[in-house]
């Protein structure tokens, strides 16, 4: 399929797409999210893609919604889009590859809650993040979601109450992403990232991340009923006896992906 909205392309065992509205601020409109949705379909089907970087053209990594989609609308219309917005943002962390944001300028509302839901990001000194809603009278209660579970409820709620800009180095510190970089490296050390996680076996990768996201919320009782039972069913794999098996032998592992 060719996108409208979007940049598609594939570097080795890597899955890279790019928001290209630029002259929209890289807004999610509705046929926006729906591209990214198949396009991530389309590279979860791909057994030589092994990681997925999700960057962004211009200076705005995304604004969040298309507000001129949000003005007089039906209630219909409104669940459509949100709708829409949940199931991508469901899709990105049931993609087996992990997802990298690659964030290399501002992000906000939804585009914010695009960033906190990816499973890892590498941001520039220059991005900022933001849930900016409750300025305009539409409070962030979707972004919410991914943002109060990636930094905590007291950072989240002033975030979401203020609307005000948080920086990157702040990010890296309340979590919403993992690594802060110069501009010029921003590309390459995510790319490095990728290229770390995309050396591992593809089979235990999905099954790690998949676990991650089942017991997340669950109590620790019930989080370690379920993990024992997933990390036996691991070990029988071939590609855990494998690895185990070259680690005992002091040689590289062969995956197989099973």
């Amino acid at each position: 399929m060719s996108y409208q909205h979007l940049l598609r392309s594939a570097e080795g065992q890597l899955g890279i797409i790019r928001l290209n509205r630029p002259d929209r601020r890289n807004a999610l409109s509705l046929d926006l999210m729906r591209e990214l949705i198949d396009c991530l379909e389309g590279f979860a089907a791909d057994p030589s893609i092994r990681t997925i970087i999700l960057a962004a053209a211009g200076k705005v990594f995304s604004s969040g919604h298309d507000l001129k989609e949000m003005v007089g609308r039906t209630v219909t219309d409104y669940r459509r889009i949100f709708d829409v917005c949940t199931e991508l943002m469901t899709k990105i962390q049931s993609t087996p590859q992990p997802v990298i944001a690659q964030v290399q300028g501002i992000a906000t509302a939804a585009g914010c809650q695009l960033v906190a839901t990816c499973d890892l990001a590498v941001a520039s000194e220059e991005a900022q993040f933001a849930t900016p809603g409750v300025k305009i009278g539409l409070f962030c209660t979707t972004p919410m979601v991914a943002l109060s579970r990636a930094v905590g409820r007291k950072r989240a709620m002033e975030m979401l109450l203020t609307g005000k800009l948080v920086d990157a180095a702040t990010a890296a510190e309340w979590g919403l992403v993992n690594h802060v970089v110069p501009a010029e490296q921003l590309e390459s050390e995510t790319r490095r990232l990728a290229c770390q996680i995309a050396d591992a076996s593809s089979f235990t990768v999905a099954l790690g991340k998949q676990a991650y996201y089942t017991q997340i919320d669950l109590d620790q009782p019930k989080a370690y009923a379920y993990a024992k039972e997933v990390m036996t069913m691991n070990s029988l794999a071939q590609d855990a006896q494998e690895g185990m098996s070259a680690f005992l032998e002091k040689r590289a592992a062969c995956w197989t992906g099973k």
